[in-house]
């Protein structure tokens, strides 16, 4: 069989690519008090992230007016910004 039809027809796909599970800070706003620790073990029993093995990344889409203490996988930039200046802390785990 000639090459092109053995090769895909499009693209590569990275199988060591890392997904993440996404948060946004909206969510955190409306499931958290002020003062919580967020989780990924909090973020599960709330119903926020649905697999117990997947890597969480915080997203900037909304405000946070709380102070949390969030701990995940990744942060995006501005998420992380947003939640200092908020007065909460954030943890790399």
């Amino acid at each position: 069989m000639p090459l092109q039809r053995r090769l895909p027809k499009r693209g590569f796909r990275n199988p060591h690519r890392q997904t993440y599970a996404e948060v946004t800070l909206r969510t955190l706003e409306a499931k958290f008090s002020a003062g919580s620790v967020v989780e990924p073990a909090s973020l599960l029993d709330r119903g926020i992230v649905k697999k117990k093995n997947v890597p969480i990344k915080i997203l900037a889409t909304g405000v946070v007016t709380k102070p949390l203490t969030v701990r995940a996988h990744a942060f995006s930039a501005k998420a992380k910004e947003l939640i200092e200046a908020a007065g909460g802390s954030v943890e790399v785990i």
